[in-house]
């Protein structure tokens, strides 16, 4: 007998994959696929500050958090740092197994435009595919972590690491808070990547660097990501002043996103330039003397 589907608190009676494809039931909890995503979503709405004054908070502990250590010796914190990376690895692998395939699914199934515009409410934006967005939003904030292992270790802090945090966690609470449609590519993409990249850091802190994974692709990974999330806002933003706010989408949104992943792609690439293409070439010259 076929499962009952799901009917959100808006009711809004979903289908979702497991729905599609019966055999997909085995691998999903009910908990996922009857998880409500509207609290969450209204707590977003409704606590604007909380990012902002996160990375408030989080800017503040970098400069007296350096400041500290300038004075001290450097804390070790390999096997802390390898379990952080393993952690996060694992609940990036999870989302994009509950992301990924939705949104290829929709992909296959609608035009690209409904991808973009269609209310998450009605596709994506509950159920097990709403839980890991839900997740993956809030995980922007025990993310910032990631500096406390820079700082604290004494290793280069570039203003991409954390710009790059600062910037993704008020985007993504934005995005959030005006229920974007077009942001499962983000999460998709997101997920996808971090999976690698953490997982080739944990490898990394526990001095087991993986030969097979040549460290110009993590960086070709990022900007690759890069590419399509500014790719997926112009076209969007396209959509929205050919059509309006019939798009469902949020032009503030739109604005911030492009400029986002655009100043994304610019770090990340003179990154590349730098390291693999500059270092490269003076690393030859560094031999053949």
């Amino acid at each position: 007998m076929a499962a009952e589907l799901f009917t959100t608190s808006r009711g809004v009676t979903l289908t979702q994959l497991p729905d599609r494809f019966p055999l997909l039931n085995y691998a999903y909890t009910t908990f996922e696929k009857t998880y409500n995503c509207t609290p969450g979503v209204e707590f977003a709405k409704n606590h604007p500050m909380i990012p902002i004054a996160l990375v408030t908070i989080y800017m503040a502990s970098i400069y007296f958090g350096s400041k500290y250590m300038a004075t001290r010796e450097r804390f070790d914190l390999r096997n802390n740092l390898a379990m952080w990376n393993l952690f996060l690895c694992t609940f990036s692998f999870m989302g994009a197994m509950r992301t990924v395939p939705h949104l290829l699914f929709n992909l296959t199934n609608l035009s690209l435009e409904q991808t973009m515009t269609n209310i998450s409410a009605h596709d994506w934006g509950d159920g097990a595919c709403g839980l890991w967005v839900q997740l993956f939003i809030f995980s922007k904030i025990p993310e910032l972590w990631d500096t406390f292992y820079i700082v604290a270790r004494k290793r280069p802090l570039l203003f991409l690491h954390w710009y790059h945090h600062v910037t993704v966690l008020l985007y993504c609470w934005h995005s959030y808070a005006t229920e974007a449609p077009q942001a499962l590519y983000f999460v998709a993409m997101n997920y996808s990547v971090h999976a690698i990249m953490y997982g080739y850091y944990c490898l990394m802190a526990l001095k087991m660097k993986p030969k097979w994974i040549p460290p110009v692709l993590i960086t070709i990974a990022q900007l690759s990501q890069m590419v399509v999330g500014t790719s997926v806002q112009l076209y969007s933003m396209y959509l929205y002043y050919t059509k309006g706010e019939a798009t469902n989408l949020n032009l503030s949104n739109l604005v911030a996103g492009a400029i986002m992943y655009g100043s994304y792609f610019a770090l990340f690439f003179q990154f590349f330039w730098n390291r693999f293409i500059v270092g490269a070439k003076a690393q030859a010259k560094a031999k053949a003397l």
